[in-house]
C-alpha cells in the first residue's frame, strides 16, 4: 500500500468517526518482506499534516531503531505540529529476527526490555526540559537538556505481556496495549498495569452486507490462515457485541485490524454501524 492509499484512508477514518490510527515499525513487513514499507515516523508526521482530529501514533516503535534523545525531539516535534495529537507507543521489538539481519542488535529479550526501560526514564527526563544526567547500562547522558517541551503530557503507550515489560508499563504508560494473540489473558493481567488504561488489538473481518459474509470470512481466512483463532468476523450487531464484552472488561480503546485492509467504503460503514452506536 502507498503513501497516497495510507493518508487516503486517515482521512477516511477520521471523517468516519475513528478516533486514531496507529502504524507499524519494521525495516520490512513481518511475514511479507518483499512488500512495500515506509519508516514510521515521517508517515505519522505525513499523516498529521493531512488530519485536523486523529490522534497519530504507533503500535508500537522499536526501541533498539532509535537513540532516545533523537525520539524525544520527534516525539515533542510531532506534539507541536499536530496540536497535542501524537502518542508515543514503545516497545522492544517484537520482531528479534530483523533486529538480527539489519545489523540493529543481537540483544535478547530481557537486555532489550532492559534498554527500553531507560529509553522511557530518558525520554521523560528531557521532556522535562532541564539538564539531564544519566548513566545507565544502555546509554550515558551529561548535563543535556533540550528544549521545546511537550505541549501537555504526551501520552505513553506501551505493549507487551512478560513481567518487567509490565512494570514498565506501571511506571510509565498511560495506555497499555494486549496484542491480538493474548486476549485471551485480559482477566489474568489487568490487575497487573496499574493506574494505565487498557487498550486490545483485535483482527476483524466486518461484514456490511449479509450476503457478503461468506465471501468476506474466506478472504480472510486466506489471507490471515494463521491467525484463525485471533479473527473475529461479524456485521455490526455482532460486533458491537464483542467490543462491548471487552469495554465490560475494562479496556477503553481498541486497535481495528481490517482484513480487508481498510478501504474507505468498510471505513465509512463501520463508522456509522458500529462506532456511531457504541460511542453515541
Amino acid at each position: 500500500m502507498g503513501v497516497g492509499a495510507i493518508t487516503e484512508r486517515a482521512m477516511a477514518a477520521e471523517a468516519s468517526g475513528f478516533g486514531g490510527i496507529a502504524f507499524m515499525d519494521h525495516l520490512a513487513p513481518p511475514l511479507s518482506e518483499s512488500a512495500p514499507m515506509f519508516e514510521a515516523m515521517t508517515l505519522a508526521a505525513w499523516v498529521a499534516a493531512r488530519t485536523t482530529d486523529l490522534v497519530v501514533g504507533h503500535l508500537v516503535l522499536c526501541d533498539a531503531l532509535r537513540h532516545p534523545a533523537m525520539l524525544a525531539r520527534q516525539a515533542v516535534t510531532l506534539d507541536h505540529a499536530s496540536g497535542g495529537r501524537f502518542e508515543l507507543g514503545l516497545g522492544s521489538g517484537s520482531v528479534p529476527d530483523e533486529l538480527v539481519s539489519y545489523g540493529v542488535t543481537v540483544d535478547r529479550a530481557d537486555r532489550r526490555v532492559q534498554r527500553l526501560g531507560e529509553s522511557l526514564e530518558l525520554i521523560e527526563a528531557l521532556w522535562g526540559g532541564e539538564p539531564v544526567v544519566h548513566r545507565g547500562e544502555s546509554f550515558t547522558v551529561d548535563c543535556a537538556g533540550q528544549q521545546p517541551t511537550p505541549l501537555t503530557r504526551i501520552p505513553i503507550v506501551v505493549g507487551g505481556l512478560g513481567p518487567r515489560t509490565l512494570q514498565l508499563v506501571r511506571r510509565h504508560a498511560d495506555w497499555w496495549n494486549l496484542p491480538v494473540h493474548a486476549l485471551d489473558r485480559l482477566g489474568e493481567l489487568r490487575p497487573q498495569v496499574g493506574s494505565a488504561r487498557v487498550s486490545t488489538q483485535h483482527l476483524v473481518g466486518y461484514i456490511p452486507v449479509e450476503s457478503q459474509r461468506d465471501q468476506i470470512e474466506g478472504v480472510a481466512r486466506r489471507r490471515f490462515g494463521g491467525m484463525t483463532s485471533r479473527l473475529m468476523v461479524g456485521d455490526a450487531d455482532e460486533l458491537i457485541e464483542h467490543f462491548t464484552g471487552y469495554h465490560r472488561q475494562g479496556v477503553d480503546r481498541f486497535y481495528v485490524w481490517f482484513t480487508d485492509f481498510a478501504p474507505p467504503s468498510t471505513l465509512e460503514s463501520f463508522g456509522r454501524k458500529v462506532i456511531g452506536p457504541l460511542t453515541g
